[in-house]
């Protein structure tokens, strides 16, 4: 490929991001500058503070306790490697292959531009320089041997790199088609967080097991005989088996090779660099294979066997699928119903309702399985609230951008001949069952795993539906002052302004002081049933019973002007969630 061409296309590739940063105004442009500027800062303080450590700290550790100071900065980059991987799980190409196949040129240099730029990352800015100069400093305090520190430090980086853009590159196969796509999202996600959660859940396990059996005179005298034995054949037999680990897992070749290096055998050094630069090539081969057959339409698809349809018998249902909600208009019940199906079909919504049920089984199960009931009953209403504000931590996202995944259906609603305070009254009524659904399961599961009384639950299922209805007010100015576009298929934002990310922050973070009069409640119980006035119980319901009614009040008074509001910036926010990514 000639040079020039390549010039070209990356001039081009930069005018286009400049003219990104322009279009979202000069705040945006110098943001931008500022990261990039602090990114190599950071990289290049990372270098200069991993040889003044390696230096004159590290060079001083012993074999072993080296190998376990690597290992440690390999995990730590796995783990900031794998939330990068997971909250960009499809690749961003720099420069759009498919726009090159017609053109006269080589994709090889475009392959190696996209995989180096896909890759300017976090970790790889944390991490990367100051392994390296970590071993420069290990070279320069310890002996020449360290000098292969850097290709079996660059060999592992290379690796994880490649077979992350191949993995990128078999995701975005799998999510051509569309309903897959989300099943991959919202699977992938889950187990991320599930793995990650693991290994709490199993320690609090092992831990409750442990400190609920029953242990006699006998077993602790037998215990106090055969412990130190025992422990030394432990250990020895564990070390054995984490060194043999080191020489088979490549992950842990950066560790072993450090390890034999300061004991002076350079061999494992360079086999495991050699293992990381072939598996790491083989990897972006594949890659790169992968990608061309892609984008030339060759990917490989398992044909489907025909069969023979059989005819079906469609029955018509003669039920209206719009709700008629009591209370509420004709109109404000049909738009309930329309929201309500839209959100129930969006994959994005999906996600954001698994992480409510990832907060139910972590934070959940913990408490169940350390069995934590010796809390006294004054203090276990702040239980059932705190179930209460568990709720809405999934919740926020939505409810305080109620137009954003509406996307060009808001078109619908601008053309509605509908007052707008029923649109708003519409959207709330739409997200009540997902939050009655939730609360109330979580606080059945309070009152069985915490053993909470009925009367604190009752309570609580009042304050549930206050701080529904505080919240709702707050969404309601929130997603009318700062809307955004949500992306198809997952809850990230899309073409926001700085000021817009800054408001969307600040008002997010200002969730735990819009569920202070919540708490407020059980904390004025404990107040008098301290003082000896009201017992908490019967306290909690009837403040609870006030603080509802009154936020019952203000969202009936805030539904008028809230609609007005939108009524005059409907074209904005129409503006903003019907434009399309670039």
């Amino acid at each position: 490929m000639d040079r020039h061409y390549l010039r070209t296309i990356l001039w081009l590739r930069w005018r286009l991001t400049r003219n990104q940063w322009s279009r979202g105004g000069w705040l945006n442009a110098v943001l931008a500058m500022i990261i990039i500027v602090g990114g190599f800062i950071i990289g290049l303080l990372g270098a200069v503070a991993g040889v003044l450590v390696g230096y004159f700290k590290i060079a001083k550790f012993s074999p072993e306790i080296l190998l376990g100071f690597w290992d440690a900065i390999i995990l730590g980059f796995l783990v900031f490697w794998l939330i990068g991987l997971i909250s960009e799980i499809q690749r961003s190409e720099s420069i759009d292959i498919s726009k090159m196949l017609h053109m006269p040129i080589s994709l090889n240099d475009i392959f190696i531009v996209n995989y180096l730029a896909s890759h300017l990352t976090l970790s790889i800015i944390l991490f990367l320089p100051a392994m390296l100069g970590l071993s420069l400093g290990l070279l320069l305090g310890r002996s020449l041997y360290m000098i292969l520190m850097f290709p079996l430090v660059l060999g592992f980086i290379f690796m994880i790199t490649a077979w992350t853009y191949c993995l990128r590159g078999w995701l975005v196969t799998l999510m051509v088609n569309k309903r897959r796509r989300r099943a991959v999202i919202a699977g992938i996600t889950f187990v991320f967080i599930l793995v990650f959660q693991l290994p709490n859940l199993l320690g609090n396990i092992l831990r409750d097991h442990t400190r609920h059996k029953p242990r006699t005179t006998e077993t602790v005298q037998s215990d106090r005989q055969t412990e130190t034995p025992s422990v030394d054949s432990d250990k020895l037999r564990h070390r054995r088996l984490i060194l043999s680990a080191h020489n088979y897992v490549p992950f842990l070749w950066v560790g072993n090779g450090a390890r034999s290096l300061a004991l002076g055998n350079p061999w494992p050094a360079v086999l495991g660099a050699a293992g990381a630069f072939l598996i790491g090539g083989l990897g972006l081969r594949r890659a790169y294979r992968s990608t061309v057959r892609f984008y030339q339409g060759q990917s490989v698809i398992a044909k489907k066997k025909v069969k023979r349809k059989k005819e079906k018998v469609v029955h018509i249902r003669k039920e209206s699928p719009v709700w008629q909600l009591p209370g509420v208009s004709a109109e404000t019940s049909a738009l309930a119903s329309v929201f309500y199906r839209s959100m129930k079909r969006a994959p994005e919504i999906k996600m954001m309702l698994a992480t409510n049920l990832l907060i139910m089984l972590v934070c959940g199960g913990a408490i169940l399985i350390r069995r934590s009931t010796g809390l006294s009953d004054a203090y276990k209403p702040f239980i059932a609230t705190g179930a209460v504000a568990v709720t809405f931590f999934g919740m926020t996202q939505l409810m305080f951008n109620l137009f954003g995944t509406d996307r060009s259906g808001f078109r619908m609603l601008v053309l509605l001949p509908v007052p707008r305070r029923r649109v708003l009254l519409g959207k709330n009524l739409a997200c009540l069952p997902i939050v009655l659904i939730i609360g109330l399961v979580l606080l059945l599961f309070v009152k069985f795993a915490g053993r909470v009384p009925v009367v604190i639950v009752f309570a609580a299922a009042l304050q549930l539906m206050a701080a529904f209805l505080l919240l709702s007010m707050a969404g309601n100015l929130v997603s009318v002052l700062v809307p955004y576009r949500i992306a198809p298929g997952s809850m990230k934002p899309t073409k926001t302004t700085t000021i817009t990310t800054v408001m969307v922050i600040f008002s997010h973070m200002l969730f735990p002081l819009m569920m202070l009069p919540v708490f407020s409640v059980p904390a004025l119980g404990l107040l008098l049933s301290k003082l000896g006035r009201l017992p908490a119980g019967v306290t909690n319901i009837l403040l609870s019973a006030v603080l509802l009614g009154l936020l019952v009040l203000l969202y009936r008074m805030s539904l008028a002007p809230l609609g007005n509001l939108l009524q005059q910036r409907e074209k904005k926010i129409l503006e903003v969630v019907t434009q399309e990514i670039e």
